[in-house]
């Protein structure tokens, strides 16, 4: 599908001229060259049909090479249920522990320190850390604004046994982590209680990376650190002989694309001991026993891994890690981190013809401390809000993938869009379920949706070019012609 009329100052004649400019004024880009070649050989269905595909954030795309490696190793060989020792068994454990310490590896986790332990997805990773730590009565859990509501869940465990729930918040318009608040909330520790500090570090809703420092702040005052690097490790480096959080989840799609269903959490092993499973199941035990009314968990990782493991996928794991490590992860960061600012300085500079700005910016308005994600809603020339979900369905219609919503992060979008408690009671103070379309209408001209582009490993200039081709079409419209 080719994408609407061409644009002044945007149409497709002009992109390789606009990609010298670029080229010239972020001269590190050239060292990532080699990422333009891969696309063309491992991601040629993108070209091939037209596709756009600004949502790396949702999901990294997975590489040709991956699926044709992996479906050869199936056909070759034979796996099964590894919990058994059968040879086709044994196969499957050893490709798992391969994978484990591949894991290791990629992350530069001392294995005398950290576990590794398989999960569908960093969701279910973060269950597993909400629903064993040992929260009771004069306990804390400590928040921040701005995290997913994977971890914004965890609270209910928290509550659920009496601990305490403070969230921190963030300030706008960069939402960054109020540090005041957060080094106050920090020193409030109970002696021989249970402290658990989550926070992510880099924002999926606005792209902010919130400072790595905070880890051994926190620890350094009783707390152990749940580190939410889902957003962060597709095209940053997170080094774990230099950071040390105790509880890492992440989902291995949203790094190399494929496989889909697998996570882990890595976890140091002295927390892990804290944790108190409250059941068992297949897989997570050495004994248990019906009349005896009892049972033994496995030790380390193995009391974690509920069922069975997602045998046939571990080994996809291993290969797109390498895949990853063999491109180099600080040559996906600069590329990423090129493009994020050549976009962020055009959006801002686009204006309508009464010099109105087009775009409203969520998160900092440079690429300093920030990722590869830029989220923004649209304005028109009076500085009505475009409707995001309209912006989308505009954007669908030349063939560009990005997302609206809140992203399943609340907390940034509210502090972001100027909603306060006040504002949000109405629809949590009542006993019946509030529908969607209720709760966007009632909030009159106060919005939570918001236009994101995220860049990944992929990315081109091409790309941002085409999305600003598309975003300048918006000029001078008005939000019902949207």
């Amino acid at each position: 599908m080719m994408l609407a009329a061409p644009v002044v100052g945007y149409a497709p004649a002009h992109l390789d001229e606009a990609c010298a400019r670029f080229q010239r004024a972020y001269p590190r880009y050239d060292t990532t060259r080699c990422l333009d070649e891969l696309r063309v050989r491992e991601y040629g269905r993108l070209d091939r049909l037209g596709h756009v595909y600004l949502d790396h954030t949702g999901g990294a795309l997975y590489a040709e090479s991956q699926l044709r490696d992996h479906m050869a190793l199936l056909r070759d060989n034979v796996f099964g249920n590894p919990h058994s020792t059968n040879p086709t068994s044994l196969a499957s454990t050893q490709s798992g522990e391969r994978a484990r310490a591949c894991v290791l590896d990629f992350f530069n986790a001392n294995p005398d320190e950290y576990a590794v332990i398989f999960t569908a997805n960093a969701s279910s990773a973060l269950r597993l850390v909400g629903e064993a730590y040992p929260f009771g009565p004069g306990d804390r859990y400590l928040l921040t604004f701005d995290n997913h509501n994977s971890v914004n869940g965890l609270r209910e465990f928290a509550r659920i046994r009496g601990a305490g729930t403070t969230y921190v918040p963030v300030v706008a318009p960069e939402l960054r982590i109020d540090a005041d608040f957060l080094t106050r909330e920090l020193d409030r520790v109970t002696p021989r209680r249970h402290h658990l500090f989550a926070y992510p570090a880099q924002s999926n809703f606005s792209g902010v990376q919130h400072d790595l420092e905070w880890i051994p702040r926190a620890q350094e005052r009783g707390w152990d650190v749940l580190l939410d690097a889902a957003s962060f490790a597709p095209c940053n480096r997170l080094d774990l002989s230099r950071w040390h959080p105790d509880f890492v989840p992440l989902s291995f799609y949203k790094i190399f694309g494929y496989p889909a269903g697998v996570g882990c959490l890595l976890a140091r092993k002295a927390a892990l001991a804290k944790l108190r499973r409250p059941w068992f199941a297949g897989g997570t035990i050495t004994i248990a026993s019906v009349q005896g009314d009892g049972h033994y968990l496995a030790e380390g990782a193995a009391g974690f891994e509920d069922g069975t493991v997602n045998y046939l996928g571990l080994p996809a794991v291993e290969m797109g890690l390498r895949y990853i490590a063999g491109i180099g992860i600080d040559r996906i960061h600069d590329r990423v981190a090129c493009l994020s600012a050549w976009l962020l300085d055009e959006l801002q500079a686009l204006r309508h013809s009464n010099d109105r700005p087009l775009i409203q910016l969520y998160g900092p308005p440079t690429q300093a401390q920030r990722g590869g994600i830029v989220t923004i809603n649209f304005r028109d020339p009076t500085g009505r809000l475009c409707d995001a979900r309209r912006v989308e369905a505009a954007a669908n219609a030349v063939n560009i993938s990005l997302r609206t919503g809140c992203f399943c992060n609340p907390g940034a979008s509210e502090v972001a869009h100027g909603l306060t408690a006040a504002d949000l009671a109405p629809f949590f103070n009542r006993a019946e379920p509030v529908r969607v379309e209720e709760f966007i209408a009632g909030r009159g001209d106060k919005t939570s949706g918001a236009v994101r582009i995220s860049l990944g490993l992929v990315s081109t200039f091409a790309d941002v070019y085409r999305f600003m081709a598309f975003a300048r079409t918006l000029v001078d419209r008005p939000a019902a012609g949207v």
